[in-house]
């Protein structure tokens, strides 16, 4: 598959992944959705390196992508969430050699609830998840100490990992515990709302995901990047 827009790399222990932007800080890593890295991610990552951030998004999945539903759940189901979680790891210390002195993450789906494991685990200095949640023996919410932001679009109906109830008991609890949490809810918006491009169209259309307002995208990323400037970039 083609991926546009982005570098090859090897970090880490020989770990694969893809790196855009021309600086070196602040950075981001981006976190794939349960297909692996595929166009969607890249345009994400390459939307955040066009606003002055260096990302990498790290191939959890070695080269493997899911086509479809069933090779995606079939991947996804053979994850080992602790090792991606210190492949997250091995990301933000690459790009702290590298010369950044502040690391984000931002995750989708999957990547989602990756992102906020990573908040506990990974030794990044904030996080963004979007529809996704992790489950209690990988991460816990009462544990993350930096600055946390989940994004759920009302119509999710998967329980327990990305539905809005699951997201507000999650950033709830961060808060609760003394953490920071800000949790956005997406009118008319479902699963994968974030993604856009004709791939993302049949993507939702494939999955039954309901085309969200191009409003809630635009919205959503107003959010991001007020996020991530106000704890990545030095204030001033």
């Amino acid at each position: 598959m083609a991926l546009e827009g982005v570098e090859k790399i090897t970090f880490g222990d020989g770990l694969p992944g893809y790196v855009c932007g021309s600086v070196k800080d602040p950075a981001v890593i981006v976190i794939q959705e349960w297909w692996g890295v595929v166009p969607t991610v890249v345009a994400h990552a390459v939307k955040l390196s066009e606003q002055g951030y260096r990302c990498l998004i790290p191939d959890i999945y070695r080269g493997k992508v899911g086509v479809n539903k069933e090779e995606a759940s079939h991947l996804l189901s053979k994850l080992d969430w602790a090792q991606a979680v210190q492949d997250i790891k091995q990301a933000v210390q690459y790009l702290r050699d590298d010369g950044a002195t502040k690391v984000g993450a931002i995750g989708f789906c999957m990547g989602g609830a990756l992102s906020l494991a990573a908040a506990q685990l990974a030794g990044v200095d904030c996080a963004v998840a979007f529809y996704g949640t992790p489950a209690a023996e990988l991460s816990q919410p009462e544990n993350i100490k930096v600055p946390v932001s989940l994004h759920f679009g009302e119509l999710d109906d998967h329980k327990g990992f990305s539905d809005p109830e699951t997201g507000k008991k999650f950033a709830d609890s961060v808060t609760a515990a003394g953490g920071s949490a800000e949790l956005f809810v997406y009118e008319a918006a479902g699963h994968g709302f974030l993604n856009t491009g004709e791939a993302a169209v049949a993507t939702r259309e494939h999955m039954g995901f309901p085309e969200p307002p191009a409003e809630a995208q635009q919205l959503a990323w107003t959010r991001i990047s007020a996020f991530l400037d106000g704890h990545l970039r030095p204030q001033q």
